[in-house]
């Protein structure tokens, strides 16, 4: 037998029993649970919070941020297959007049945000960004920022890791599925993997090394997200919460997202899915008249250094933490026969683990949820043009919405349906404008 048939024997023989678990697990793993939403002390609201206390945070964040103590991670692993591209989502450009990639959206957010930082209290510090890529997308994301000469941000701030993969097994959980003769068919981890990527790819060695004592991690296809945003980042640390996580207002009852609650029977913080949840929980409304569970998540996450030093090796090696979810998906490999084909209907498993269950470890008085403007921090682009939300044209209509916001603010001069893309480069979430007071601008022009 080649040694290949025998490490895969040996690796069936040791998941197989996890993933009838993870087949269990998705059967039963709301049954019997009470949830309801999360007590004021852990849940805040910039939308109606006090200006004085978002300046506040604003200045925390940019203190630790010109301290050097704030690292970014972005989770970019994905292709952008769904919007008609195999190269990396980040690298999408989504259609604004500047014809800007996410990528370098987010790249000039950084630089601007360092530059308020550093502008503020008069220091050169620098945001480490690291970037979390797939097997699939590792090579062209270095050579698409290698091309754009990193965006104007320094090579040496800017590291790249890849997340890692897992077995695809067929529907039963029990046999591997083959790739080739000589390779296993694997799949991406899932966001969960983030962690097990931070540990094997010496990220919590770097940080001690730089300094770095507070991350913010967000995923690459939100074209509106802050990227090292100072209110978040002081409204952790501030509160001195080890994790914290950005949600935004459910649309309505029926929108399909994953909500943030209070698991009742730990209490402790929990994410459940939009299927998980009675109608009438859904639709429940408070005394203030808004739904009860209204927190959806939008993958935004702060986390204190010091909790994955003491947490991370814990969560990464136990199913009580990070236990794996399964998918039946179309998976291209060998039949029966020995013949690689790809199928037309669902012939295997997929195994992912999320992020977010990683929460229940948290206890309450440590755990944070910021409620944010969803037309100023949450547009994200998922599908291809023509369809209903999340495409290229919604996220360049809120993209320029909120410039155009900020530019009305300062008293410009626009026609009722003009449109302004203002650059990250020129204003980070509003100010700095004051250059445009008065001044007649165009439709679709840039400042």
């Amino acid at each position: 037998m080649s040694s290949f048939r025998e490490e895969t024997y040996a690796l069936e023989a040791k998941l197989s029993p996890i993933v009838k678990q993870a087949i269990e697990f998705s059967k039963t793993s709301t049954e019997g649970r009470t949830f309801k939403p999360l007590p004021a002390t852990s849940s805040f609201s910039l939308i109606d919070a006090e200006a004085s206390t978002k300046s506040q945070w604003n200045e925390t964040g940019l203190e630790a941020i010109s301290k050097g103590e704030v690292g970014v991670i972005l989770m970019a692993g994905g292709q952008g297959t769904r919007l008609g591209s195999s190269s990396p989502k980040g690298c999408y450009n989504i259609g604004l007049p500047s014809q800007k990639s996410l990528f370098q959206i987010q790249a000039e957010k950084l630089s601007k945000v360092q530059e308020l930082a550093n502008k503020k209290y008069n220091t050169s510090a620098k945001i480490q960004w690291y970037i979390m890529t797939s097997k699939p997308t590792r090579v062209a994301t270095e050579n698409f920022f290698e091309e754009n000469k990193f965006f104007g941000l320094d090579k040496s701030q800017i590291t790249f890791f890849n997340q890692g993969t897992l077995p695809c097994f067929d529907k039963n959980g029990e046999k591997i599925l083959l790739e080739s003769e000589s390779a296993i068919a694997e799949s991406p981890d899932g966001n969960g993997g983030l962690y097990k990527a931070i540990y094997t790819n010496g990220l919590l060695n770097d940080f001690k090394s730089k300094g770095i004592k507070h991350i913010h991690m967000y995923c690459v296809d939100n074209v509106l997200v802050r990227v090292a945003d100072p209110v978040f980042l002081g409204f952790s640390i501030s509160n001195n919460f080890d994790l914290a996580t950005k949600v935004v207002r459910k649309r309505d009852a029926t929108e399909s997202v994953g909500l943030i609650v209070l698991d009742a029977d730990n209490n402790k913080p929990a994410v459940i899915e939009y299927s998980e949840i009675s109608k009438e929980l859904m639709e429940q409304v408070d005394e203030s008249g808004l739904l009860s569970f209204r927190a959806a998540n939008i993958v935004n996450h702060y986390y204190s250094v010091e909790l994955l030093n003491e947490r991370i090796t814990h969560w990464i090696d136990n199913q009580e933490f990070l236990p794996f979810h399964i998918a039946y998906k179309k998976i291209p490999s060998l039949n029966d026969q020995g013949v690689f084909h790809k199928p037309i209907e669902p012939n295997g498993i997929k195994l992912e683990q999320f992020i977010f269950d990683v929460f229940k470890d948290i206890p309450l008085n440590k755990f944070g949820c910021l409620e944010v403007e969803r037309s100023e921090e949450f547009s994200p682009l998922k599908n291809a043009s023509g369809a209903k939300n999340d495409t290229p044209e919604t996220s360049v209509q809120n993209y320029l919405n909120l410039g155009t916001k900020w530019i009305k603010a300062q008293d410009a001069l626009l026609s009722d349906d003009a449109k302004v893309e203002v650059s990250s480069l020129t204003s980070y979430a509003g100010e700095g404008l004051e250059f445009v007071k008065g001044k007649t601008l165009e439709n679709l022009q840039i400042i």
